[in-house]
């Protein structure tokens, strides 16, 4: 996306994020002049209901605003909210953390061309960069197997996911994770869908499986507890929007449909 000097004016109308740590700021008032402290600070995200939007780092919540981490608006905000709100918080992120060269330590500006920042002194460039990370549902005899993870509170099972690794593929990846974290072997890895998570940067590519061999063991380092579960008496599952609860909802219709 393309960075336009000039258009983040101090009498801008639309959404504006304002990002404060981890925690966003949304102010719904798309019919009221938002003052923007630093119009050169703030980054332009892009139009949502045929209105802009904006994201800048603040140190104290504009007025009229209640900051909020973005996970507790997880379910609540319209896919098209949660995805802008989302591109603020990697897009201030990578603002923020690319503010020295990464090669030399000068200081880094933005390029009123494209979305990078140039080191001034060697010229060497950051982009926005994602991490991706693969997520799957493996499919046995009619069940399907799900998780709780071993580093969070949340009380849901879901699907396994993980980081691709340097040097392999989206299916090897798969592979891998599944043996890893729950000791099973998989063949059939088909693609199933993607979806931009903003809370890592990272891209989630979902692809199913079917299970070839061996019995749940898991790594107790990620995973608290697995099983394969039958749809119709899943346990606590993700809310919706996530591109496991999508993965989840599938399986469970194609059971009702006979597994086509």
């Amino acid at each position: 996306m393309t960075f336009i000097p000039g258009i983040t004016s101090p009498a801008s109308r639309g959404l504006m994020f304002s990002i404060s740590g981890q925690n966003l700021c949304v102010l719904h008032e798309p019919d009221v002049a938002l003052p923007i402290a630093d119009a050169a600070g703030a980054l332009f995200l892009g139009d949502l209901d045929g209105q802009p939007c904006f994201a800048q780092v603040v140190d104290e919540p504009p007025a009229g605003t209640e900051p909020l981490a973005l996970r507790q608006l997880f379910g609540t905000l319209r896919d098209e909210e949660f995805a802008i709100a989302g591109r603020a918080l990697g897009l201030t992120a990578w603002d923020l953390d690319h503010r020295h060269c990464g090669r030399c330590g000068s200081l880094t500006e933005r390029s009123t061309a494209e979305r990078v920042r140039t080191c001034t002194r060697c010229g060497f460039s950051s982009y926005p960069r994602l991490s991706p990370a693969v997520i799957m549902l493996v499919e046995r005899e009619g069940k399907c197997l799900l998780a709780r993870n071993a580093r969070t509170r949340m009380p849901f099972f879901s699907t396994l996911a993980g980081f691709v690794e340097v040097g392999e593929t989206l299916e090897e990846a798969v592979a891998r994770e599944v043996k890893e974290e729950a000791g099973v072997e998989i063949t059939d890895i088909r693609y199933f869908g993607s979806q931009p998570w903003p809370f890592s940067s990272s891209l989630m590519i979902g692809f199913t499986a079917r299970w070839a061999s061996g019995e749940i063991h898991e790594d107790p380092v990620e995973i608290a507890e697995a099983a394969w579960f039958d749809p119709r008496e899943l346990p606590v599952v993700p809310p919706k929007l996530s591109i496991a609860r999508a993965l989840i909802d599938d399986f469970v219709a194609r059971s009702a449909n006979g597994g086509s």
